[in-house]
């Protein structure tokens, strides 16, 4: 249908431009709290519900991704830097879901100081979602 129907592609490509906007913004919020911008806001309130922002962007942007790879998968399959993107997005999602899982975390949500293992995984988290933003913005030029 995506091919068929222009409008379609189009507003899907929006929807998970708009979809990494969430995930990137309410992360990179997060994250530079945690790393210690922003310290009159307590990790405690801003953690859940950015946390659940970035998940629900998450969620969109792989349907989204994978309305628009269905498009022109091949090409996509031999994109290095598609697979780059893919492999990126992947780690940072687990980044994520080990911080989740993490006694560390629970304590900073605790409004407790982040422990370097905590503020680690907050500069990894960085690192990854803007490498990315990159990765997925060099997908056209190859």
């Amino acid at each position: 249908m995506l091919r068929r129907v222009q409008v379609a592609y189009l507003l899907v490509n929006a929807a998970h431009i708009l979809s990494i906007g969430l995930v990137f913004g309410a992360i990179i919020t997060l994250d530079l709290r945690i790393l210690g911008l922003f310290r009159r806001y307590p990790i405690g309130t801003l953690g859940p519900p950015l946390s659940r922002i970035a998940a629900a962007g998450i969620a969109l942007a792989i349907i989204t991704g994978l309305m628009l790879f269905s498009v022109r998968p091949i090409a996509y399959i031999h994109n290095p830097a598609f697979l780059i993107k893919v492999g990126i997005v992947g780690l940072g999602i687990t980044n994520a879901f080990l911080l989740n899982q993490n006694r560390h975390w629970r304590l900073a949500l605790k409004n407790e100081e982040p422990s370097r293992r905590v503020q680690l995984s907050a500069l990894l988290s960085v690192t990854l979602w803007v490498s990315a933003v990159i990765a997925g913005r060099w997908i056209g030029f190859i």
